[in-house]
Protein backbone atom coordinates (compact mmCIF):
# COMPACT_ATOMS: atom_id res chain seq x y z
CA UNK A 1 0.00 0.00 0.00
CA UNK A 2 1.21 3.60 -0.69
CA UNK A 3 0.38 7.37 -0.57
CA UNK A 4 1.52 10.61 -1.42
CA UNK A 5 0.51 13.82 0.21
CA UNK A 6 1.39 16.96 -1.11
CA UNK A 7 1.16 20.02 0.39
CA UNK A 8 -1.32 22.59 -1.72
CA UNK A 9 -1.44 25.76 0.26
CA UNK A 10 -1.92 27.51 3.55
CA UNK A 11 -2.40 24.22 5.55
CA UNK A 12 -4.07 22.21 3.06
CA UNK A 13 -2.94 18.70 1.90
CA UNK A 14 -3.85 16.64 -1.13
CA UNK A 15 -3.49 12.27 -0.84
CA UNK A 16 -3.05 10.38 -3.58
CA UNK A 17 -3.51 6.91 -3.05
CA UNK A 18 -2.17 3.70 -4.12
CA UNK A 19 -4.90 3.15 -5.72
CA UNK A 20 -5.23 6.28 -7.48
CA UNK A 21 -7.73 8.26 -5.83
CA UNK A 22 -7.31 11.72 -4.22
CA UNK A 23 -8.10 13.15 -0.82
CA UNK A 24 -7.79 16.40 0.45
CA UNK A 25 -7.14 17.35 4.25
CA UNK A 26 -7.37 20.91 5.67
CA UNK A 27 -6.16 22.48 8.70
CA UNK A 28 -8.43 24.49 11.72
CA UNK A 29 -8.41 28.26 10.97
CA UNK A 30 -6.68 28.83 14.06
CA UNK A 31 -3.61 26.44 13.14
CA UNK A 32 -3.45 28.46 9.66
CA UNK A 33 -6.23 26.23 7.68
CA UNK A 34 -8.96 27.07 5.74
CA UNK A 35 -11.50 24.60 6.85
CA UNK A 36 -12.04 24.09 3.20
CA UNK A 37 -11.59 19.74 3.67
CA UNK A 38 -11.86 17.24 7.00
CA UNK A 39 -8.92 17.16 9.83
CA UNK A 40 -6.18 14.02 8.93
CA UNK A 41 -7.90 12.92 12.29
CA UNK A 42 -11.26 13.17 11.18
CA UNK A 43 -10.14 11.04 7.87
CA UNK A 44 -8.27 8.76 10.15
CA UNK A 45 -11.34 8.08 12.24
CA UNK A 46 -13.75 7.82 9.22
CA UNK A 47 -11.78 5.24 7.69
CA UNK A 48 -11.73 2.75 10.51
CA UNK A 49 -15.40 3.52 10.71
CA UNK A 50 -15.29 2.39 6.81
CA UNK A 51 -13.51 -0.46 7.35
CA UNK A 52 -15.48 -1.82 10.28
CA UNK A 53 -18.39 -1.08 8.18
CA UNK A 54 -16.93 -2.69 5.34
CA UNK A 55 -16.35 -6.36 7.57
CA UNK A 56 -19.66 -6.40 9.10
CA UNK A 57 -21.61 -5.59 5.54
CA UNK A 58 -18.74 -8.50 4.00
CA UNK A 59 -19.07 -10.85 7.15
CA UNK A 60 -23.92 -10.97 6.73
CA UNK A 61 -23.77 -10.83 3.26
CA UNK A 62 -21.24 -14.35 3.12
CA UNK A 63 -23.48 -15.58 5.60
CA UNK A 64 -26.42 -14.80 3.31
CA UNK A 65 -28.48 -12.27 5.75
CA UNK A 66 -30.52 -9.92 3.58
CA UNK A 67 -28.69 -6.82 5.04
CA UNK A 68 -29.85 -3.43 2.73
CA UNK A 69 -28.26 -1.15 5.30
CA UNK A 70 -24.97 -0.35 7.59
CA UNK A 71 -24.47 3.07 9.80
CA UNK A 72 -21.52 3.44 12.31
CA UNK A 73 -21.49 6.74 13.98
CA UNK A 74 -18.04 6.82 15.83
CA UNK A 75 -17.50 9.45 18.86
CA UNK A 76 -13.67 9.54 19.88
CA UNK A 77 -11.56 11.17 22.70
CA UNK A 78 -8.34 12.54 22.10
CA UNK A 79 -5.32 13.18 24.34
CA UNK A 80 -4.68 16.58 26.02
CA UNK A 81 -1.17 17.13 25.32
CA UNK A 82 0.75 16.22 22.04
CA UNK A 83 0.85 13.25 20.40
CA UNK A 84 -3.14 14.14 20.71
CA UNK A 85 -4.11 10.05 20.18
CA UNK A 86 -7.09 8.93 19.99
CA UNK A 87 -7.58 7.56 24.02
CA UNK A 88 -11.59 6.26 23.43
CA UNK A 89 -13.77 5.65 20.48
CA UNK A 90 -17.51 4.93 20.96
CA UNK A 91 -18.27 2.80 17.70
CA UNK A 92 -22.29 2.31 17.46
CA UNK A 93 -24.02 0.38 14.78
CA UNK A 94 -26.99 0.57 12.71
CA UNK A 95 -27.61 -2.68 10.78
CA UNK A 96 -30.84 -2.52 8.84
CA UNK A 97 -32.10 -5.58 6.58
CA UNK A 98 -35.06 -8.74 6.74
CA UNK A 99 -34.90 -11.13 9.45
CA UNK A 100 -31.73 -10.05 10.80
CA UNK A 101 -31.39 -11.90 14.25
CA UNK A 102 -29.53 -9.51 16.60
CA UNK A 103 -26.72 -12.54 17.56
CA UNK A 104 -25.73 -12.33 14.17
CA UNK A 105 -25.28 -8.55 14.06
CA UNK A 106 -23.16 -8.68 17.28
CA UNK A 107 -21.23 -11.78 15.80
CA UNK A 108 -20.52 -9.51 13.25
CA UNK A 109 -19.30 -6.52 14.97
CA UNK A 110 -16.69 -8.63 17.45
CA UNK A 111 -15.58 -10.64 13.94
CA UNK A 112 -14.66 -7.00 12.66
CA UNK A 113 -13.20 -6.29 16.18
CA UNK A 114 -11.16 -8.84 16.99
CA UNK A 115 -10.22 -10.06 13.83
CA UNK A 116 -10.65 -8.32 10.52
CA UNK A 117 -10.44 -4.58 11.05
CA UNK A 118 -7.05 -3.77 10.80
CA UNK A 119 -7.58 0.15 11.40
CA UNK A 120 -9.39 -0.60 14.48
CA UNK A 121 -7.05 -3.27 15.93
CA UNK A 122 -4.09 -0.65 14.94
CA UNK A 123 -6.60 2.04 17.26
CA UNK A 124 -6.88 0.06 20.06
CA UNK A 125 -3.26 -0.28 20.90
CA UNK A 126 -3.69 3.53 22.43
CA UNK A 127 -7.52 3.45 22.78
CA UNK A 128 -10.26 2.21 24.48
CA UNK A 129 -12.82 1.25 22.27
CA UNK A 130 -16.28 0.44 22.36
CA UNK A 131 -19.26 -1.14 20.35
CA UNK A 132 -23.01 -0.94 20.63
CA UNK A 133 -25.20 -1.97 17.79
CA UNK A 134 -29.03 -2.13 16.91
CA UNK A 135 -31.00 -3.68 13.99
CA UNK A 136 -33.72 -2.11 11.91
CA UNK A 137 -35.86 -4.38 10.39
CA UNK A 138 -36.40 -3.09 6.38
Amino acid sequence: MECTVRWHEGMSFVAETGSGHLVCMDGAPDAGGRNLAPRPMELLLAGTGGCTAFDIVLILKRGRHEVSGCEVKLQAGRAEADPKVFTAINMHFVVTGKNLKPEVVERAVKLSAEKYCSASIMLGKTAAISHSFEVIED
